[in-house]
């Protein structure tokens, strides 16, 4: 067994083949294909190149389900030259045979009808993800051509779609063949992908990670063949969950160096969990079903910390470590925290359509029930880790009754209070949020500027003095004692952390504006640490914004021209010609800019730019704040060495 892993089961469950057939008459027809070219965002989010990768999802995720049904071992995925995608497993291979309701092969139904697939029969796959069978039509449709071939019972089978979709011939044997699988080649349709049709490697090669550690013993290939050299990372994790909680706590200092890990198997329920504390403050708590990532949790969620918040409590209680009458709260029992929570369920039901929240009520009393009793004894077994666990506990606990105090103070009181707002806020006039903009300005004097420049009806102007609390290194008292944090907090009125409420936001853009400078970027750095991990839901929201202000004013005789790059400035100067009476002023604060200055360039809507932030992947999005913003070193000068070449120190 690997080191410093704690396997709580003397025997592994590992998933049965699936006792079903996978011919023809499992697939189930249930509509046409008509609408997908006509509503891609309908089927994949969109088309930009957030979609286009959700192509690839699609067609990994059969062999991902051929491979939880027991029969696949190897997925080989390939960007080819020409960015054309290859996806090879060794499973049985697509059903052949005609079907009875299209009167065409299998491979060409589940290719060309919608709601067509394994996944809607009788118990062909046991747990899937994807699309309910809609992927492999979806992707057809939406590429320029796709090909199949089939290994299967000696032979190989072929079929080609071109055009959006259209079959050019029926399925052929083109060969013989001692292998079994299938192969799935397709290009993106540049029609629908107009934004790009390039593939990045980094974010394929996040997601297949992900896949091989949600997915242990299963060997996962990625290649990229676009360039002189092949590229070329190998997955497998006999480990699994418990390889993912080490990955992702591997730049962080432990309080146990013990994974605790459980599984169970209840009703055709599969959970397993794994879990281990940091002497961090941030909990980082990863759900799935059937490998699909329920960012907004559910009722495996619910289980876990139902579990995880009676166990710690009993152990402490039970040891003395806390009055009877005292409670542990759930802030306090995961902070510091890293676990993963995946379920394979055979019919798991989300609420809404982004599959984002489990909703299975009964999923609630199994992974309660199965945590709840291995982690009692793992906590019997491993006396030292389970007092390490509860007295960071206990100290959270501490941290947050000495907040309490100081988080009354960022409340806002009833509307007619209007003094609860920070004295040094400018609001404006408007209560409409929807149309509402308040500046998160560095310093005074930037902040004097702002204000009179400003709108006053929709503009809202907030000065920080100095750099915020690096939030990353900092317990939760220590948070609500920053000024500048709590009038931030104060300003917006939805509250943070679990007592959040984004509907009471009080403006639906909050825009970080300042210099154009490393201290600058800095000041933007800790802001953006503070909003992800306490005000998440305001980013995924799409609220947060980073004002552009320009970099150069060139001015020759009455024309002035604003410059934003320095790409842009050279570009400009060779169309004024001569340049002997051209005068360029570098900005290095927007303190040096008038009011009039930063409402033409920075702050008119008309004109300003603006980026918008968002996430992505919460995942990586936690090792990049925890890299930079964390208390080890190493990472942070190994990320800085690797990409000062990318670096411009003159913005």
């Amino acid at each position: 067994m690997e080191k410093n892993v704690i396997d709580l089961k003397e025997q592994e469950i590992e998933l049965e083949k699936v006792d079903h057939s996978y011919t023809a008459d499992d697939i189930q027809v249930l509509e046409g294909l008509e609408a997908v070219r006509k509503r891609p965002g309908m089927y994949i989010g969109s088309t930009s190149a957030r979609g286009l990768h959700h192509l690839v999802w699609e067609i990994v995720d059969n062999s991902i389900d051929e491979a939880l049904a027991g029969f696949a071992t190897d997925i080989y995925i390939t960007i080819e030259k020409g960015n054309i995608i290859r996806v090879e497993d060794n499973g049985r291979g697509m059903p052949v045979g005609i079907h009875k309701k299209t009167g065409v092969s299998t491979v060409e139904t589940i290719f060309t009808v919608l709601h067509a697939g394994g996944k809607f029969g009788g118990g062909a796959y046991k747990v899937s993800g994807g699309l309910h069978g809609v992927g492999a039509s979806v992707v057809n449709a939406l590429s320029e051509w796709l090909e199949v071939n089939v290994h299967q019972d000696g032979k190989e089978y072929f079929l080609r779609f071109e055009n959006g979709g259209k079959p050019c011939d029926a399925l052929q044997v083109i060969g013989s063949t001692d292998k079994h699988g299938s192969i799935v080649r397709f290009k993106a349709d540049a029609d629908i992908f107009k934004e790009t049709q390039i593939y990045d490697f980094d974010t394929l090669n996040s997601r297949i990670r992900q896949l091989a550690f949600l997915n242990k013993n299963i060997k996962l290939v990625l290649s990229d063949e676009r360039g002189e050299d092949v590229k070329k990372i190998e997955y497998l994790y006999e480990g699994g969950i418990k390889e993912y909680v080490k990955y992702l706590n591997q730049n962080k200092t432990l309080i146990h160096e013990d994974i605790v890990y459980v599984e169970g198997i209840e009703n055709g329920i599969l959970a397993e969990i794994s879990m281990q504390y940091n002497d961090g403050f941030m909990p980082n708590i990863y759900s799935f079903c059937n490998n699909i990532n329920t960012q907004e949790g559910g009722t495996h969620e619910d289980g876990f910390r139902l579990a995880l918040g009676r166990v710690i409590n009993n152990y402490a209680k039970d040891n003395n470590m806390i009055k009877k009458e005292e409670s542990l709260l759930g802030d306090d029992v995961r902070e510091g925290l890293t676990a993963i929570i995946s379920i394979k369920h055979p019919d798991p039901q989300y609420e809404g359509q982004t599959k984002t929240k489990l909703g299975n009520s009964e999923v609630r009393k199994i992974v309660s029930g199965i945590l709840g009793e291995q982690l009692e004894r793992f906590f019997l077994e491993h006396p030292d880790t389970a007092r390490a666990i509860v007295d960071k506990a206990i100290l959270a606990s501490k941290a947050r009754l000495a907040a309490k105090k100081a988080r009354e103070l960022t409340r806002r009181k009833n509307v007619l209070e209007i003094t609860s707002l920070p004295g040094k806020l400018a609001d404006c006039s408007s209560k409409d949020a929807s149309e509402c903009e308040i500046y998160i300005v560095e310093g005074d004097s930037a902040g004097g500027s702002a204000k009179q420049g400003r709108n006053s009806k929709y503009q809202a102007i907030l000065p920080l003095r100095g750099k915020i609390l690096n939030v990353e290194k900092a317990r939760i008292n220590r948070i609500f004692d920053n000024a500048e944090i709590r009038s931030m907090i104060t300003a917006f009125g939805c509250g943070i952390g679990e007592e959040m409420d984004v509907t009471k936001l009080r403006y639906h853009k909050i825009i970080i504006m300042t210099d154009a400078d490393v201290d600058g970027a800095h000041i933007c750095t800790l802001l953006l640490t503070f909003f992800y991990r306490f005000l998440r839901p305001v980013i995924e929201g799409g609220y947060v914004y980073i004002a552009q202000p320009p970099l150069f004013k060139i001015a020759k005789e009455n024309k002035v021209t604003y410059v934003y790059r320095e790409e842009e400035r050279d570009e400009v100067l060779k169309g004024f010609g001569d340049t002997s009476n051209v005068n360029i002023q570098r900005y290095k604060g927007l303190g040096e800019m008038n009011p009039e200055q930063l409402w033409e360039t920075t702050m008119d809507p008309e004109v300003r730019m603006m980026k918008k932030v968002s996430i992505e992947d919460a995942m990586d999005a936690d090792a990049v704040f925890e890299m930079l913003m964390g208390e080890e070193v190493e990472p942070r000068r190994n990320f800085i060495q690797e990409n000062a070449v990318y670096a411009n120190l003159d913005i």
